[in-house]
């Protein structure tokens, strides 16, 4: 990650609103044009898994474990909060927005079509130009099913399961299976199929 980006994101991480008068604000916007274009090129053309995985890097500005898979389309705007372990596999036309930072450890499953956001907006419309930021963290093993909608500020526990459809409002405990909307405690996960 270029010193610029590393200095910016690290300014990023210390804030909870993102004003569009913050001085850093067109530095942001020019991460996100460059974002942009890596995805543009991402999803627009066929790429064997090491060249996903290299525009990736570039995306998230970090090195990728070759155990990681990514199944474009991809859609992101920064691109650069985003954290990946290792084994991690994230299923077709999944979106994250990452300006308050997405976490995802070792062995996570992310099915097609879910969305991850860390962003937010206030509900006065005189502010509703910011963003409110908090970051989602992602533990190991877990499973997000197709669709599920992950919001600012939520944890999802190890070895749970995120069902299909489901919005995600609270932090999800360790092997728990939640699904609705919001999300709601449906069972622990069972110990043998």
């Amino acid at each position: 990650m270029k010193r610029k980006t590393k200095e910016l994101t690290e300014r990023m991480l210390k804030k909870s609103v993102i004003k569009n008068t913050d001085p850093d604000f067109n530095e942001i916007c020019e991460e996100v044009e460059n974002t942009r274009r890596l995805v543009c090129e991402l999803n627009n053309s066929p790429h064997t898994d090491d060249e996903a995985r290299k525009l990736l890097e570039e995306i998230w500005g970090q090195k990728l474990d070759s155990s990681v898979r990514v199944f474009p389309p991809f859609y992101t705007a920064f691109g650069k909060l985003t954290k990946i372990s290792k084994n991690v596999f994230i299923n077709f036309g999944c979106t994250f927005l990452d300006q308050g930072s997405i976490t995802i450890e070792d062995d996570v499953f992310i099915a097609p079509g879910v969305k991850i956001t860390t962003e937010a907006h206030p509900e006065n419309p005189e502010g509703r130009h910011n963003l409110l930021i908090k970051p989602v963290v992602i533990k190991q093993n877990a499973w997000i099913g197709a669709n599920a909608v992950i919001l600012p500020g939520v944890i999802i526990g190890k070895n749970a399961i995120v069902g299909a459809g489901a919005v995600v409002t609270k932090d999800v405990e360790d092997n728990a299976v939640v699904a609705g909307v919001p999300a709601k405690f449906i069972r622990k996960i069972k110990e043998k199929s």
